[in-house]
């Protein structure tokens, strides 16, 4: 007793249950389907899960990086970056020489 005769697999007529219990049910299902649809959506959302998982990996190597970097090499590389974003002329230069070098000894190459 107290079961759903659904699930006994007995015949169900419409005279067991009020349309109240039946609106019930539909929405009650709605919202299981509802989801189960958003669950399998995020589950096959490669793109996402990729991006979150390439987020995950930066931040535990960044962590990792910093830990094992010396508070006086950190200091130092903040120092190269603050005068390189200040002035980036010679950088892009530099870039540029060596990029042509480079170049230059690949094409003369026989």
């Amino acid at each position: 007793m107290g079961e759903d005769p659904r699930a006994a697999g007995a015949p169900v007529s419409e005279d067991d249950r009020t349309p109240e219990q039946i609106e019930a049910d539909i929405e009650r299902t709605r919202e299981q389907l509802g989801d189960t649809v958003e669950a399998l959506a995020a589950k096959t959302d490669v793109k996402a899960r990729a991006h979150e998982r390439v987020e995950t990996i930066k931040h535990d190597v960044k962590a990792k990086v910093t830990s094992a970097t010396p508070s006086s090499a950190q200091a130092g590389g903040q120092q190269v970056i603050d005068k390189v974003r200040a002035n980036p002329a010679p950088v892009i230069l530099g870039a540029a020489v060596l990029a042509a070098f480079l170049l230059g000894r690949r094409s003369g190459r026989p």
